[in-house]
């Protein structure tokens, strides 16, 4: 999803724009598209601004799983920058570091707290102005653990398992996009799903070796996917190249789900 043209003339928001998987399909919006909002904890947004030089980005700092503040800062953004035609929503938290067995149903809650919720009222919000427009791509972001449970077997200690309430708020934003893509569709909005495999952020999590292996051979490509991969299928539903698609999860998992 190369072509100068896609883009052009188009407003994009990115909520978690400066994290591993939304870097690139933010640096790759800022070279096609007329205007990027990046949205990311404070700091985040300005920091990958500056430190890729772009040019066409505009860094707000602002924590989108809240969803009780979300009302205010959608209107705020709206004022300044116009209706996006296009938002991709990265922004997503879990519990880190809990067995099944120590995860209180207050964690569990609070995952769903924030990050089915905000997403909910992030799209409710921004459809309401996208609907006089006649228009407008929304893409979420679920993961195979929105589908396929994880397999204990290649966690192991101290690893933990990947956390029941991050594939179940996944799984949820899966069904979410369903229900928006229906119930907006006679809106000509559509809302679709990018829906990774492993994309582990060697960086920030440091992973043992043997896990990696794991994770490579649970795929079909016998490798884990690089965060630059994830811009094509991102940038294709995002654009009316994908004018006909909503509704849909594109799965980009290395064949992780093919078996």
């Amino acid at each position: 999803m190369n072509a100068p043209d896609v883009f052009r003339g188009k407003k994009i928001w990115v909520t978690g724009g400066a994290g591993y998987l939304g870097t690139p399909i933010t640096c790759a919006l800022d070279a096609q598209a007329e205007q990027v909002i990046c949205f990311d904890l404070a700091g985040r947004a300005e920091a990958l601004v500056a430190e890729r030089k772009l040019a066409r980005t505009q860094a707000i700092s602002a924590d989108v799983n809240d969803a009780a503040g979300l009302p205010a800062l959608v209107e705020k953004c709206v004022n300044q920058y116009g209706v996006p035609d296009g938002v991709v929503h990265l922004a997503f938290v879990s519990s880190v570091g809990k067995t099944f067995e120590n995860l209180t149903a207050a964690e569990f809650q609070l995952t769903f707290d924030r990050a089915i919720t905000p997403t909910f009222v992030l799209c409710r919000e921004l459809a309401q102005r996208m609907q006089p427009r006649g228009s407008g791509s929304i893409v979420l972001f679920s993961s195979m653990y929105g589908m396929v449970s994880p397999d204990p077997r290649i966690y192991h200690a101290p690893m933990t398992t990947n956390p029941i309430d991050y594939g179940a708020s996944k799984a949820a934003i899966l069904q979410m996009a369903r229900y928006l893509a229906v119930h907006y569709g006679p809106s000509g909005l559509r809302f679709n799903c990018v829906t990774p495999g492993p994309f582990p952020n060697q960086g920030v999590r440091p992973a043992p070796p043997s896990f990696i292996a794991d994770l490579s051979r649970k795929t079909a490509l016998n490798r884990i996917g690089q965060n630059s991969e994830i811009v094509g299928p991102t940038l294709f539903l995002l654009s009316d190249a994908a004018s006909y698609v909503t509704g849909h999860s594109l799965v980009v998992d290395g064949g992780w789900t093919a078996w």
